[in-house]
């Protein structure tokens, strides 16, 4: 017999632990060599975990296991003839089910333990406000668990007669568990202001009604706004140099370059894919990358590279048609901007109400390393950027900065 000891791959640096999400195959079924027999979950994604060799499979870890980098989750016999007959692993959703028999409890004696918590779960309950009297406890004689008081949950009232008061209790993933955590973490341990802007968004527009679909035939991508506001805060960086660095102990560093985050909502929680240099890139080298990271995001292909690193953050809760919002710095920048939804409003143009659309957006910045001035004057620098367009981020030529 030959057996392969699969380990859990590193799947990026500063990773020591990752959590078995979902097993994609039974213990004992035959897998193809590179066939996907698991998804992990790490603090920044969710990665899949391919059979190293083909054989017998026996699974070390459940579902929910936090194992560290390079422990061993499985066994693979390569030894074992692929049975006859069989194309591929039977699907865990499709696996056979055992007869289930019901079990007969013997009868329980209440003692003094009876509805006693122990210490562990009494923290537990105060913490969450819920008295021993109302938990059932599933340990000997009756006594309150720690694992009885994690899965206790509050009264929610009185059921009425025609209501459904149904709960689900599910575990968040380690992705979403430790976004909770860095925010959490943030709000703590930054001096975290925000200061608010208005964009009149009308040349943009104009500029995209005149330019979008020529732009799409000849390069593929759309033009959308995306591109617009991240050369704006590369200029905006550019002009504010302290809103690209960040905070090291006592040291400030900051960057000769602009790598921007993007806040994209994925399948498992919000990941930040991040545009290296942009900088470097045209409207078109910006939107096609836009385009490739949040399509990889959503589809749950991102690796750790492509969400490392980032010196500016942008997020647009504008999609989901918020007015406006304070957005949280994604750790260790400085600074992340919020976009919003554009909405038709009066404006005074000229000495006269016009109906312009009109985007509100908002600067998080850290005050312990960005001061008002910087700050104030960065959310300006952005806005006269984007209400001034072909002056200010196309050198006076749409047509070459659109490379048409």
């Amino acid at each position: 017999m030959s057996v392969l000891e699969m380990k859990v791959p590193s799947p990026g640096e500063s990773i020591t632990e990752v959590e078995i999400a979902t097993w994609l195959v039974e213990d004992g079924d035959y897998v193809e060599k590179d066939q996907p027999i698991a998804e992990v979950d790490s603090d920044k994604a969710t990665l899949e975990l391919p059979a190293e060799e083909s054989g017998i499979i026996t699974l070390q870890a459940e579902e929910g296991d936090a194992v560290a980098v390079g422990a061993v989750v499985c066994l693979i016999d390569t030894s074992a003839a692929k049975p006859e007959g069989s194309e591929e692993s039977t699907p865990k959703d499709e696996a056979p089910k055992e007869e289930e028999k019901p079990e007969v409890a013997a009868p329980k004696v209440a003692t003094y333990a009876t509805g006693t918590a122990s210490p562990a779960a009494k923290k537990v309950l105060a913490e969450k406000g819920i008295a021993s009297s109302a938990v059932k406890g599933t340990g000997k004689d009756g006594r309150i668990t720690k694992e009885d008081a994690v899965k206790a949950v509050p009264s929610m009232g009185t059921q009425p007669a025609n209501g459904s008061r149904g709960t689900e209790r599910k575990k968040m993933s380690m992705l979403r568990r430790k976004v909770a955590q860095r925010l959490v973490s943030v709000k703590s341990e930054t001096a975290m202001l925000t200061t608010f802007n208005e964009v009149n968004m009308q040349p943009i527009f104009d500029l995209r009604n005149e330019f979008k679909v020529a732009f799409k035939e000849k390069h593929g991508v759309g033009l959308g706004f995306m591109s617009f506001f991240t050369l704006a805060v590369v200029r905006a960086l550019k002009l504010f140099p302290d809103v690209n660095s960040m905070i090291d102990g006592d040291f400030q560093i900051k960057h000769d370059f602009q790598d921007i985050s993007i806040a994209v909502s994925g399948p498992k929680g919000l990941m930040v894919p991040v545009i290296r240099n942009a900088e470097n890139l045209s409207f078109r080298g910006v939107e096609s990358e836009v385009k490739r990271l949040a399509l990889r995001a959503r589809d749950g292909q991102i690796t750790i590279d492509e969400m490392t690193g980032g010196t500016f953050t942008i997020t647009n809760g504008g999609v989901f048609g918020s007015m406006l919002s304070t957005p949280i710095i994604n750790p260790p920048q400085s600074g992340i901007l919020g976009m919003h939804n554009i909405v038709n409003r009066p404006m005074a143009v000229n000495g006269g109400i016009v109906i312009q659309p009109i985007m509100y957006v908002a600067l998080s910045y850290d005050h312990r390393i960005v001061d008002g001035r910087e700050s104030v004057g960065f959310l300006v620098a952005v806005k006269e950027a984007l209400e001034n367009p072909v002056e200010l981020l196309m050198d006076g030529n749409p047509e070459r900065a659109l490379e048409m």
